[in-house]
């Protein structure tokens, strides 16, 4: 199973959360649950703008790499102009994250599995506890539901 974050702080967020979900399941496969969105502030950075923040589990037979060139190719597709490097972290139409595939650890130059920093966001692991409590995190060993309720402390 495959699960994204999705996130966004222009325009209508709302709009381009519904696009992109249905882009994803066009492009890289079913999507299996989908949590509530949720409204956050920024992180990483300061902005007026708040976040609008869900994440989904997606049934996909498609390899890491391929996953991650499709959801960059739906971010352009939706407007956004660059990705975040360095912590340089800015407003923007849609971002989709992958957090977590199956079992897969995994570190390259373009992508770390599990997300590096999933477990240090709220917006991530609330929506996140919502459709997969139980789920393992492959290098952490605790449950998502765990990982959340430390943050919550």
């Amino acid at each position: 199973m495959l699960y994204l974050g999705l996130g966004s702080n222009l325009g209508d967020k709302q709009a381009y959360l519904n696009l992109a979900i249905s882009l994803i399941a066009k492009q890289i496969g079913r999507i299996v649950c989908q949590s509530a969105y949720y409204e956050t502030e920024p992180w990483g950075y300061v902005s007026s703008n708040t976040y609008l923040n869900a994440v989904i589990a997606v049934e996909t037979n498609l390899m890491p790499m391929d996953v991650l060139d499709i959801t960059q190719d739906i971010e352009r597709e939706l407007g956004r102009k660059q990705k975040s490097t360095e912590g340089g972290y800015a407003d923007r139409p849609i971002d989709i994250d992958l957090l977590l595939m199956d079992d897969w650890v995994m570190q390259t130059e373009r992508l770390t599995l599990p997300h590096p920093l999933m477990h240090q966001r709220l917006f991530v692991m609330e929506p996140l506890v919502e459709i997969a409590p139980t789920l393992i995190h492959p290098v952490l060993k605790k449950t998502i539901c765990q990982i959340y309720n430390t943050l919550k402390l």
